[in-house]
C-alpha cells in the first residue's frame, strides 16, 4: 500500500456551525484543501465525545462542504446523548459521523488505523488532540508533524483561560515526545517554541513555513454592503477575537481620548466574543465612535477593511498575526504593535507603535484621519502564499 497522509479535522469540526473561522481554524482549512489538490492517498482523524472517526478522501471532501456551508443534520441519539450542553458540536459530529468509514472507542484507535499502511504521515496543525495517549498510538506506526503557533498560554499565561495553561503544556510534553517534525510558521515562535520543547525534554527537527494570506473570492462593495456599512470616510477597523491579548481595552482608551475634543472618527471592531471580556464588551459598547460587529461573511470583511483608512492591531502577543498581511493585500494602511514577530512577517509595511502606548496611538489616529493629511493609499502588498507553505512542508511529510 502507498503511504498515506491522515489529517487531524478534530479543530474545524468542532467549528461546524459555530460562525465564521478564526485564524487557527483556517490554517487547518487550507490543510484540508491543500490535500484534496494532492494526489497522495487522504485519511482525516476526528476526535469526538463517543471517540474517533476516521474519514477517506470522499469524507474529507465532505467535512470541506460542510465548512462551506452544507447544511447540518439533526443530532442523532449518541450526539445527543454525549453533547448536552453543546447542540452544534452534537449536530456537528453527526454530520461527519455519517461520513465516516469507520468509528472507534477511544482505546480502539490502533484498531480503527489499521486501514493505513505503515510509513503513512499524521498531519496536526489544529493544536487539537494533542494527548500523550494519542500520539504515542500514532507513533507506532506513524511518522508525527505538528505545527505548533505559538507558546503564549506558556509565555503569557495572564493572556489566557486558566485551564488552558496546564493543557498546553501537557500538550507541548506530548509534542517534544512523540513529534518527528514541527512546523513554525515564523523564526520568532521557532525561538520560543524549541525554547520551551527544551524545557519539555526535547526538540524534535523543524521548519519555519510561512503561513499564506486566504484568498478572498469577493471584496463587498458599498452596494453589497449591510445597512449603515461601510461608515462615514475615515473610519477605522481592527480585526480579531476579542480578548485580553489582542487588547482591545487600548482602543477604548484611545477613542475615549479622542472624543475629548470633538466626534471621534469610527471604528468598527470586527471580531466575536472572547473570554474574559465583558467589561471590555461593556467599555466598547459605551465609548463613543466605536461600533462592534461579529459574524460578517468573508466578502464584507474584506470589503470594510479594505475601505478603512487603517488597520488596527495593538496586540499584546502573536504567534503570526494574519490581520495586517490580510490589510496590506488589500493596500490598506496598517498601525501595529511593535512585536517582534509583527515585523518579521509584516515588515516595514505597518506603522509601529508600542502596545501601551496611548498617546502615539491618538496622534497617529488623528494624522491618519485629517482631510489635509491623508496621503495616496500604500500600493497592496504581496502576501506570502499558501503554494510556498505546502511546497515545503508537503516535501516532508
Amino acid at each position: 500500500m502507498v503511504p498515506a497522509r491522515l489529517l487531524d479535522l478534530t479543530r474545524l469540526v468542532s467549528r461546524l456551525g459555530a460562525g465564521p473561522l478564526t485564524g487557527v481554524d483556517r490554517v487547518e482549512l487550507a490543510y484540508l484543501q491543500a490535500l484534496l489538490r494532492s494526489d497522495a492517498p487522504l485519511y482525516c482523524l476526528v476526535s469526538t465525545a463517543a471517540g474517533f472517526l476516521l474519514l477517506d478522501r470522499a469524507g474529507a471532501q465532505g467535512v470541506a462542504s460542510l465548512i462551506a456551508g452544507a447544511p447540518l443534520v439533526r443530532a442523532d441519539l449518541l450526539s445527543r446523548l454525549t453533547n448536552r450542553r453543546n447542540p452544534q458540536r452534537g449536530r456537528a459530529e453527526t454530520a461527519v459521523r455519517r461520513l465516516a468509514v469507520a468509528r472507534a472507542a477511544r482505546p480502539l484507535l490502533s484498531w480503527l488505523l489499521r486501514r493505513l499502511p505503515d510509513g503513512s504521515s499524521y498531519l496536526n496543525v489544529g493544536h487539537a488532540n494533542l494527548s500523550d495517549r494519542t500520539l504515542a498510538t500514532l507513533h507506532r506506526r506513524f511518522r508525527i508533524a505538528v505545527l505548533l503557533h505559538d507558546t503564549i498560554p506558556l509565555d503569557h499565561p495572564a493572556f489566557c483561560r486558566p485551564d488552558t495553561v496546564n493543557s498546553f503544556r501537557s500538550k507541548l510534553d506530548a509534542v517534544a515526545a512523540h513529534a518527528d517534525l514541527v512546523i513554525h510558521t515564523t523564526q520568532t515562535t521557532r525561538n520560543t517554541t524549541d525554547a520551551r520543547l527544551w524545557q519539555a525534554g526535547r526538540v524534535p527537527p523543524g521548519v519555519v513555513a510561512s503561513l499564506g494570506v486566504p484568498s478572498v473570492p469577493k471584496v463587498a462593495t458599498p452596494d453589497d454592503m449591510p445597512a449603515g456599512l461601510p461608515p462615514a470616510d475615515p473610519y477605522f477597523v481592527t480585526l480579531g477575537t476579542i480578548e485580553p491579548r489582542k487588547n482591545h481595552a487600548l482602543l477604548v482608551q484611545v477613542w475615549a481620548e479622542l472624543a475629548r475634543t470633538g466626534p471621534p472618527p469610527p471604528l468598527v471592531v470586527l471580531g466575536g466574543r472572547g473570554w474574559a471580556t465583558p467589561q471590555v464588551f461593556a467599555d466598547l459598547a459605551a465609548t463613543p465612535g466605536i461600533r462592534v460587529l461579529s459574524g460578517l461573511p468573508d466578502h464584507v470583511v474584506a470589503g470594510l477593511v479594505q475601505g478603512a483608512a487603517a488597520l488596527l492591531f495593538p496586540s499584546l502577543a502573536e504567534g503570526f498575526g494574519l490581520p495586517p498581511l490580510e490589510a496590506a493585500a488589500l493596500g490598506t494602511p496598517v498601525v501595529a504593535s511593535d512585536l517582534p514577530v509583527t515585523r518579521e512577517v509584516s515588515e516595514a509595511y505597518p506603522i509601529y507603535l508600542g502596545p501601551t502606548d496611548c498617546g502615539s496611538w491618538v496622534e497617529t489616529i488623528r494624522s491618519l484621519s485629517a482631510p489635509d493629511a491623508l496621503r495616496p493609499r500604500p500600493v497592496a502588498r504581496i502576501p506570502p502564499q499558501w503554494e510556498n507553505h505546502f511546497n515545503l512542508v508537503l516535501n516532508i511529510v
